[in-house]
């Protein structure tokens, strides 16, 4: 199925209905995918071909969407880029893809410009106001007629190229096809029928995969797309009350400058149904805290998964997250919310030792996963995370416990060996941050002459907070075993974190010498 069947569908049952919203631009159905044709027939012109790769370097707008599925109308391959890339990334992208044609933002022309050079595109075209002489995306699109065509796709074409953050090495092209994204988006939502299905406030970058699905499930379920350009908490919550913002998706550091936001308090959030956050590890202090504040009808979502997978693999759903009952059954709900929740009905997990041997309930080990939507695979490069059978290997630790909720323990690279004994950092992050001093908190291997490697943490204390390095030495003592222990605590004002709000780790193992 062409995904641009995501639009076209709908638009043929309610056409007239209000469907994306960036600004003060308002699209219907039939607009949008008018919008789309005339898209569609621009591509042409600059002679691209079915499979041929289209790029787009700017922030999230109704624009991007509508390049997206032009781009799938025509058969083409979208490679949506990352804005916060470094130069040398961003070229490596570019090049590597063979892309043919690049859309560019304004804020981002003066960087293309200094690399342009190096770049093998063949048509450099803005999507904003540009600059002399270079074309622009739109008033291309006013001027064509709209091709009513559609290219016949082969389900296992790629859809998406869409590179892994670099964070540890070059980017890693991941090859996404048609039916992945059909597999995920009509498995997982209804499709629209003309009937109210509230509005999804998107703010997640559209070069990662989950401000991705987020537009494609949203826009095949009849859900309004509420788009913002970059996430600022003030105006997500102004918009949440003005457009009467029904499902949102958040990752951990949004949530958190949310409920710090003094606006907070302030806004009617009356309308807010469905809360989701993913992205990264989300600290269980904060997600307690949302729960407290936020509105009691909101029902919050942990989503875990990969852009190798597609998005999703396990969910906690609301029910998880209503703190209630008896006491037993308080504590069992409590300790659930450091899960990452259960697998999706079309997912497998299990959890495997070193040597490949799947591990009992409580077993901390690689987590490993089976899902008809894997990705085609890497571009130019060999996946050596796939397995027999179908499975694959997340690179993830963790472990499932007897009622099948899956607990994430890191990243299996990020496992520290102190004298034969493994260790996961999120154990260890886990007891920290249950002090009431410790706002966030990361914890590291650092080279030892004696034990191999020895535990760091580094700390950022909560807001008026006086707590000592002493203080959380003792906390730990009666908390985590002798060897768990951190050794040396170092308090800084803020983790190293990427966009999406993982914590970058290697610039803390830089930073002692790791």
């Amino acid at each position: 199925m062409n995904t641009v069947n995501f639009i076209t569908i709908p638009a043929s049952i309610a056409p007239d209905q209000e469907i994306l919203v960036f600004g003060d631009r308002r699209l219907t159905y039939a607009q949008l995918a008018d919008y789309v044709a005339r898209l569609c027939a621009v591509f042409k012109q600059f002679g691209m071909r079915r499979r041929d790769v289209i790029a787009a370097l700017d922030t999230n707008s109704d624009l991007y969407i509508a390049t997206y599925y032009a781009a799938a109308k025509a058969g083409l391959t979208f490679l949506p880029l990352n804005y916060r890339a470094k130069e040398a990334e961003l070229e490596y992208m570019i090049n590597t893809a063979d892309v043919k044609v690049l859309l560019v933002g304004d804020r981002y022309l003066d960087l293309i410009n200094r690399i342009r050079p190096k770049l093998s595109v063949t048509a450099l075209v803005a999507s904003g106001k540009g600059q002399a002489g270079m074309a622009r995306l739109n008033e291309l699109a006013a001027r064509a007629d709209a091709d009513d065509t559609e290219a016949e796709v082969e389900d296992e074409d790629t859809s998406i190229l869409m590179y892994t953050s670099g964070t540890t090495s070059l980017p890693k092209g991941v090859m996404l096809s048609f039916n992945d994204f059909t597999a995920y988006v009509t498995a997982n939502v209804e499709l629209a029928d003309g009937t109210d299905r509230g509005a999804a406030l998107v703010c997640v970058p559209f070069y990662h995969i989950a401000g991705t699905t987020a537009y494609m499930t949203n826009v095949w379920t009849g859900r309004k797309v509420i788009v913002m350009s970059q996430f600022d908490a003030k105006t997500w919550l102004k918009l949440v009350e003005t457009e009467r913002v029904t499902h949102g998706f958040v990752v951990p550091t949004m949530m958190k400058q949310l409920i710090d936001e003094p606006s907070f308090a302030k806004t009617d959030l009356s309308t807010l149904v469905n809360l989701a956050y993913g992205g990264a590890p989300m600290p269980v202090q904060v997600i307690r805290r949302a729960i407290d504040q936020f509105p009691k009808t909101v029902g919050f979502v942990n989503a875990y998964g990969q852009t190798e997978t597609t998005a999703s693999l396990t969910i906690l759903g609301p029910d998880d997250h209503r703190v209630d009952g008896t006491p037993e059954e308080i504590e069992l709900k409590l300790k659930r919310l450091n899960s990452i929740g259960k697998p999706l009905p079309d997912v497998e997990i299990g959890v495997r030792d070193d040597e490949g041997k799947l591990l009992a309930h409580g077993q901390i080990g690689e987590i490993i996963i089976r899902t008809p939507r894997i990705m085609k695979g890497y571009a130019g490069r060999e996946d050596d995370s796939a397995l027999p059978d179908g499975w694959r290997a997340t690179g993830d630790l963790g472990w499932l416990d007897e009622d099948g909720y899956v607990f994430f323990a890191g990243r299996k690279d990020d496992m520290i060996i102190r004298g034969g004994e493994n260790i996961a950092p999120a154990e260890v992050e886990t007891v920290l941050m249950s002090h009431p001093g410790v706002d966030e908190c990361a914890v590291i291997g650092v080279p030892s002459l004696e034990w191999g490697q020895t535990i760091k943490a580094y700390v950022v204390r909560r807001k008026g907070a006086t707590v000592t390095a002493s203080d959380l030495e003792e906390f730990c003592r009666g908390r985590l075993s002798s060897f768990k222990r951190p050794e040396a605590i170092e308090f800084i004002d803020a983790l190293p974190k990427n966009p999406l709000g993982k914590i970058l780790r290697k610039d803390l193992r830089a930073a002692s010498g790791g």
